[in-house]
């Protein structure tokens, strides 16, 4: 075993920060909402499940990312929870917030883009929004789930991943 490494985060570089919170492994998600501009996107781990009644869930967005304001501002956004398969759609919203090309997408009422096939949807409605340093905690309250079977995509250490298939 190697030797633990102890530090106040506040006094140490960020990356050595960065790389202990990587350690904590976590499943993928695609965040969607509509934009005078069209349809944005934007990969995220930062999602929990906050209440089951009423339904809520929430993700945080950072504040320096372009793509923020359009998310700060969304009375509505779809949280997809993604599959091991789709490593290259998470790839493609980390690097565009446009990267809708070649998705299955359809619209709710409201205009907000839906990716299909995915492991979980949560359709959201923004219920409260708390600054929290460099990123906002939004709060959804969910107004539909679409589910499937499959095995969650993970993200660890700074890459994707998948569940080892149990022996």
């Amino acid at each position: 075993m190697t030797e633990a490494h102890v530090f106040n985060p506040a006094d140490a570089d960020p990356r050595a920060f960065r790389d202990a919170l990587g350690r904590f492994a976590t499943g993928v998600c695609v965040v969607t909402c509509a934009t005078p501009d069209g349809p944005l996107g934007i990969t995220a781990n930062s999602f929990a499940s906050v209440s089951l009644d009423p339904p809520l869930v929430l993700w945080s967005p950072a504040r320096r990312s372009y793509r923020y304001p359009h998310f700060r501002a969304a009375k509505r956004f779809a949280i997809h929870v993604m599959g091991h398969e789709q490593s290259a759609i998470c790839q493609g919203f980390a690097r565009d917030g446009a990267a809708f090309a070649g998705l299955d997408l359809t619209h709710d009422d409201h205009g907000t883009p839906l990716i299909e096939g995915c492991l979980s949807r949560f359709e959201c409605t923004q219920e409260a929004a708390h600054e929290a340093g460099d990123h906002t905690i939004l709060v959804g309250h969910v107004h539909r789930v679409t589910t499937r079977d499959g095995a969650p995509l993970l993200f660890h250490a700074g890459f994707y991943g998948r569940l080892a298939d149990p022996d």
